[in-house]
Order: C-alpha cells, then sequence, then structure tokens
C-alpha cells in the first residue's frame, strides 16, 4: 500500500545472475523484470489490462513528456500517475534528461541544468536536478531516476569526463532534494543514481565509485546501447556491476532485445526497460523461439497455426499467422495491437524462465541453450534501431 517502504532482498544467485524481490508502495516485483514503457502514461495501443495480462509486474513513465503534457500538477490533482494511467503496480519514471538533451540545437546545457525548447509548442523550460526530482515526486511513482546529462556515442573522452562530472554533482543534488521533500523519501519512494561514463574504463570506474558512495535505494547503467557494438554494451555493463553494491538493484537503462535480456541477467542486471518490443511488433517484427520474424511475408499467409505454438498469449491462442498477417495488410490497427501483446508476452515470458533458471541453480545451461537457438537481429539491423530510437525518444 501507498507509504511502504522500498526494500530489496537477493532470493538466489547463480554465477552472477540474480533473483530478488522488491518491495515498493504498490506492491511487490520479482526480479529480474522487464518494463514495458508508457511514456506518455500508456503502453502504445494497449489497456493496462492487456499489460498485466502479458506478465508485467512494473511499468515505465517518462517525466518530460507528462510535465510538458497534461503537465505534473494536473497529475497530482488527478490523484497522482498510478490513478490516471489506471495502472495499480509499480512505476518507475525517467527523469527526462534524456528527452532534454535530444532537443539539440533547441537545448542548452549547463552546470545548472538543460534549458530547452519544447518540441509541442516551442515553449522555453529549465530542467534542473531539484525541479527533475519535484516533477517526480509529483507524479508519485514508485521509483524516481536521478537527473543525468547524457552523452552521444562518439564523443571525445573529454566530452564524456565533463558530462559524467556534472552527472556525479546532479546526482547528490536529486538524492539532496528527495530527502527533504516530504513527498519524497517519507512517501517510500525510491532514488536510483544513474552510472555514466561512456565506453571509457577508467571513467565507467569513476563514476561507478562515485555514485555508488550516494546511498541510493538502486543504481541505474546509463549510456550504453546507444551506438555502442553488443561486445562494449556486455563488457561495460560487466564492469559497472562488479563495482556497484551487491544489496541494491542494478538497472540496465533502455534495453530490450530478447538476447540482451539474457546476457545482461548473466552480468547481473535485475531490471530492464525498452520500447523496442512494442515499436517493432508494430512494424511487423514478431519475436519467436528462433529470433525475429517479419508476418508481412508470404510464407504466412495460409498457415493456419498460430505464430508460435509454444506461446501463451493472448495473440497466438485466439488466432493464426495468417490472420495477424492479413490485419497488417489491411492496415488494420487490430494488427498492432495482437502483435504488440505477443511481443511483450515473449519478452516477460522469458524473463520469467530466467528467474526460475536462476532459483533452480540452472541459468548457465539456460543462458548456452538460449544463446544457441536464438538468432538476433543482426548488426546493421540493430544501429538502424538505435538510430531510430536516438532520433524518437522525444516524440
Amino acid at each position: 500500500m501507498p507509504g511502504t517502504k522500498f526494500n530489496f532482498q537477493l532470493a538466489n544467485t547463480d554465477g552472477t545472475a540474480r533473483a530478488g524481490e522488491l518491495e515498493t508502495p504498490h506492491g511487490k516485483a520479482l526480479t529480474p523484470f522487464f518494463m514495458p514503457v508508457a511514456t506518455q502514461a500508456t503502453v502504445k495501443g494497449l489497456t493496462p489490462e492487456e499489460v498485466r495480462g502479458a506478465g508485467a509486474q512494473v511499468v515505465l513513465s517518462n517525466a518530460y513528456h507528462l510535465y510538458l503534457r497534461p503537465g505534473v500538477e494536473t497529475v497530482k490533482k488527478l490523484g497522482g500517475l498510478h490513478k490516471f494511467m489506471g495502472w495499480d503496480g509499480p512505476i518507475l519514471t525517467d527523469s527526462g534528461g534524456f528527452q532534454a538533451f535530444s532537443m539539440g540545437p533547441l537545448r542548452k546545457v549547463s552546470d545548472d541544468g538543460i534549458k530547452f525548447r519544447s518540441h509541442i509548442d516551442g515553449s522555453e523550460h529549465n530542467f534542473t536536478p531539484k525541479l527533475a526530482t519535484y516533477n517526480q515526486e509529483s507524479l508519485a511513482p514508485d521509483i524516481a531516476m536521478c537527473f543525468d546529462q547524457c552523452i552521444a556515442y562518439g564523443a571525445t573522452e573529454k566530452e564524456v569526463h565533463q558530462a559524467m562530472e556534472r552527472t556525479h554533482r546532479w546526482a547528490k543534488e536529486c538524492y539532496d532534494a528527495h530527502q527533504v521533500s516530504p513527498t519524497g523519501a517519507d512517501s517510500g519512494q525510491a532514488l536510483f543514481g544513474i552510472v555514466q561514463g561512456g565506453t571509457f574504463e577508467s571513467l565507467r570506474d569513476e563514476s561507478a565509485h562515485v555514485v555508488s558512495e550516494i546511498p541510493f535505494h538502486g543504481y541505474a547503467v546509463g549510456g550504453l546501447a546507444v551506438g555502442e557494438n553488443k561486445e562494449d554494451m556486455y563488457r561495460f555493463t560487466s564492469q559497472v556491476t562488479e563495482l556497484l553494491p551487491q544489496d541494491k538493484p542494478r538497472y540496465l537503462m533502455g534495453v530490450g532485445s530478447p538476447e540482451d535480456l539474457v546476457e545482461g541477467v548473466a552480468r547481473g542486471i535485475d531490471m530492464f526497460d525498452c520500447a523496442l518490443p512494442t515499436r517493432v511488433a508494430r512494424n511487423g517484427s514478431l519475436f519467436t523461439p528462433e529470433g525475429r520474424v517479419d508476418i508481412t511475408k508470404a510464407r504466412y499467409a495460409e498457415q493456419q497455426n498460430p505464430l508460435d505454438e509454444t506461446c501463451d498469449c493472448y495473440t497466438c491462442q485466439n488466432y493464426s499467422a495468417a490472420y495477424l498477417r492479413h490485419l497488417f495488410r489491411a492496415k488494420e490497427l487490430l494488427g498492432l495491437r495482437l502483435a504488440s501483446i505477443h511481443n511483450l508476452r515473449f519478452v516477460l515470458s522469458l524473463i520469467d524462465q530466467i528467474r526460475s533458471a536462476i532459483l533452480e541453480d540452472r541459468f548457465g545451461a539456460f543462458h548456452r541453450e538460449f544463446m544457441s537457438s536464438y538468432k538476433p537481429a543482426d548488426e546493421v539491423a540493430r544501429q538502424r534501431q538505435n538510430e531510430h530510437k536516438l532520433r524518437t525518444r522525444i516524440v
């Protein structure tokens, strides 16, 4: 119930893979878990009941978008984000730092914060660590994220270092603001710090040490899945998790490909989020145990069976692959919804399987078996997806 203190307990470890439990003001969540992205207080095209039915425990919303529209004060007056969007489970909110930074020439970064013009109406705004913390306290999610400075992939070490040091200062400001607010720490709301440092080992070390010295409720690995190759993403994830407190949850931001969930858990990650499962679903790209397939291909035109006969989602239990293909070819909105339900259920079921494997001390075998049978999207396609994600994170 609201007011419950945030708590995290590990149930078992298998190598570096972990299974645990988060207690939040709006209920418990078993880790590892994946958060569907409800940027505008909705997972695109789906009702809260459908998201819950797919197996979601926690969803993620974005404080930048809700600050601009309908406004955090409006959400607060309407009873907070949970009541506003009709979701009674835990919610995590992103601070909006990435979206403000993504405004390109429409924003200016200083030690005080980020000044930017709204992508909606051009109005001028100034995000500071204190305001970002207040916004999230007003929205009243169970987990709030520190305001950080994101940096583009390929930036120089000097640029990454400068952004990292600014992120560290802002982390302390966010923590201090959260501690003194009656609607922040005292309400049971958790605050997570974010480790930055780009693809520079020494900076990642420094950032992990500095951020973990602040007693946040949990810690996130930021600045990955933004253009670097998978090997680097996995390597820096491992580096950071080895340095973070063992008794706090670890969150790998913006990651949601099936293979990345398995590899992330193998490196000690407890929490994930990404819009990828639903975004690619709306383009007709659906997950199967062997990898992604394009449902619009002719080979599905007369397939009477469901796309994935091993899947227990609403879509696969009720509709044929041929019907799904027809919906996409006819540009019917139902196709986008059914595909989104399937992809969400696929990744959430995968997370359930991962947790069971950890609890039964067989995660290593599960890891090997999954990676031997699942074919990831090719690297060129992945880079296109990253570019699309970076272009569209503000809209």
